[in-house]
């Protein structure tokens, strides 16, 4: 089973900060380091090392090339990695404090520049059963949907970051999948339009799936809980995912593209979705035991042979 993903690659800028720095404050970095990313590209990462048949589709600037190499030591097939040498390849900022929690700003450069007649000819190479995997940092996402489920491919959706634009899209109703954490969840079910009436607490796990269910009811929906592990619903399957740890918490950027490649590569190999959440769930707690995103992604006999301390 192929999986195309079609999904942005960043080189990220990532500095060990004391606190994150808020507006009109000045604060030093306690240390600095440059690594590939890009939600894209790290899901892309994570479903080669969990054995996944993948293809990377998207652009990179004449300066990405790194990131094409780093792919394809990764084990993904960068046949349909498009180069614009014209724009710069996106980037992202990346401040990491000392409990590990991160805060991101990202430049969008190549990736804002993939064209409907580029996903058409990439599409072309792609049949019915095929996966196709998005995110929410590229152009013409939309577009990606309508077209995968025209061609009868299974479409995923990490819609991440929630953006204006992502909540007018035409076809979110047309995903097959959906997996998404706590805050992009209520954003996509209506319920945080609601945030100011209980003060802004976090709804109910239950309650939002529930409404997710309602707005996409043709949706499989993972929901990740962070430190209270995962919820996955499909059809009337609900399956519970704990979270395992490993060790020092270092780094959580790429926990959340860990999950999902570990848990969509399972699908793919026709696991249960009990042996998904506890493979995508193993992996993401591996991951932050390590700086960095891309390069924390674990292999997957990295993932079998590890004993979680909890």
């Amino acid at each position: 089973m192929k999986i195309l993903n079609y999904g942005s690659l960043n080189v990220d800028h990532v500095y060990q900060m004391p606190a994150f720095v808020t507006a009109g404050e000045t604060l030093s970095a306690t240390d600095c380091a440059t690594h590939t990313g890009g939600k894209g590209l790290n899901q892309s990462v994570a479903l080669a090392r969990a054995g996944a048949e993948v293809y990377h589709g998207g652009k990179i600037g004449a300066d990405g090339e790194t990131l094409r190499a780093f792919l394809e030591k990764a084990g993904v097939d960068c046949t349909f990695l498009r180069t614009d040498p014209g724009v710069p390849t996106g980037h992202a900022i990346i401040q990491v404090v000392p409990s590990g929690e991160n805060c991101i700003m990202i430049y969008g450069g190549t990736n804002r520049m993939v064209s409907r007649e580029e996903i058409d000819e990439t599409l072309g190479h792609f049949s019915a059963g095929d996966y196709l995997l998005l995110q929410n940092e590229i152009s013409n996402v939309d577009y990606l949907i309508e077209k995968g489920h025209e061609k009868g491919m299974i479409t995923v959706l990490n819609p991440s970051p929630i953006t204006a634009e992502l909540l007018s899209y035409k076809n979110l109703g047309l995903l097959d999948w959906l997996i998404v954490n706590r805050g992009e969840a209520e954003a996509l079910s209506g319920l945080a339009e609601d945030g100011d009436a209980d003060g802004g607490k976090a709804k109910d796990p239950d309650a939002v799936l529930a409404a997710l269910r309602t707005r996409y009811p043709r949706a499989g929906i993972v929901m990740t809980l962070g430190k209270h592990g995962a919820v996955c619903l499909r059809g009337g399957e609900k399956v519970t995912g704990r979270t395992y740890t490993y060790g020092k918490r270092v780094d959580t950027t790429g926990a959340g593209d860990t999950f999902t490649g570990y848990f969509l590569a399972g699908l793919a190999r026709g696991l249960s979705l009990e042996s998904c959440m506890e493979l995508a769930g193993k992996a993401a707690g591996i991951s932050i035991t390590v700086a960095g995103a891309a390069v924390s992604i674990p292999d997957m006999e990295t993932v079998l042979s590890s004993i979680p301390l909890e």
